[in-house]
């Protein structure tokens, strides 16, 4: 395994390289990496995972600076795992240069987790482009959970490179709260409290589709899980998997929810 630590380094190592998969991530590496990491060693000759707290996407300053790290502990992780680079760049080796025009999201955009976190996805956007300009990745692989960071990298970046944006399920710790590295500032009482509107969301889906008024269900929903588990919801709603839009339909369409416990903010998807 060779680790990077800035651009130059990863010109150099990469030159040569034709098949590569990357693993994006902010470090505390957890099971959901492994398996995009497993993913990538399956589909491509070389791997490449990074390593960067990303500072523009964050609009919370205070989430930015507890955001849980171990670096020693996360290449340990990725040492046993047999991958063959580890990126660690600096902040200065991406954002080394002004981008001629901002990145700005289609108001059509502007829904779920972009609503509620303004330049948030903006951030995400431009950290990728600058990553996938550096590497020139021929798979990249992301986690299901941020469905909807998803769907705009893999509009944004399809449509500027040769690179495909795979998409891979969301692992489930034995309660079935979703691998998150936010999941490290929560109590083992917290993470339970996770899995039940998990299990809440299961039961959902099973009868929305019998629901005339999917939306005034939703609305109705969202009041009831929030008092029951002393939870604050920022949405829950049912949207088409391709477009994003608002579903009227359960086929083809996902339940997605974003909410807060312990003032720690989590999403999901079923």
């Amino acid at each position: 395994m060779k680790i990077l630590l800035n651009s130059r380094e990863l010109k150099k190592e990469l030159k040569n390289d034709h098949n590569l998969g990357f693993v994006p991530t902010m470090g505390s590496i957890h099971k959901g990496h492994e398996y995009l990491i497993l993913r990538s060693k399956k589909e491509c000759n070389k791997t490449l995972v990074s390593i960067f707290v990303n500072p523009t996407q964050f609009n919370n300053k205070k989430d930015l600076k507890n955001y849980p790290g171990n670096i020693n502990k996360d290449l340990l992780i990725l040492k046993k795992l047999k991958v063959n680079y580890v990126f660690i760049p600096k902040v200065k080796d991406l954002y080394g240069y002004k981008r001629r025009k901002k990145i700005k999201l289609n108001k059509t955009d502007i829904i779920l987790c972009a609503k509620y976190r303004k330049g948030h996805f903006e951030g995400v956007l431009d950290v990728m482009d600058r990553l996938t300009k550096l590497i020139y990745p021929n798979k990249i692989f992301m986690g299901e959970k941020d469905y909807q960071q998803y769907y705009l990298v893999k509009r944004f970046l399809e449509n500027k490179y040769k690179v495909n944006v795979i998409k891979c399920k969301t692992l489930r710790s034995i309660d079935k709260a979703a691998l998150s590295s936010r999941n490290l500032l929560l109590s083992q009482k917290n993470l339970t409290i996770v899995g039940k509107i998990f299990k809440e969301l299961i039961k959902l889906k099973s009868s929305i589709s019998r629901k005339e008024s999917i939306k005034k269900y939703l609305k109705f929903k969202k009041k009831d899980l929030a008092n029951k588990y002393k939870i604050k919801i920022e949405y829950l709603e049912l949207r088409n998997i391709k477009s994003l839009k608002n579903s009227n339909n359960f086929r083809n369409s996902k339940i997605f929810i974003a909410y807060y416990i312990n003032k720690i903010r989590l999403i999901d998807n079923l």
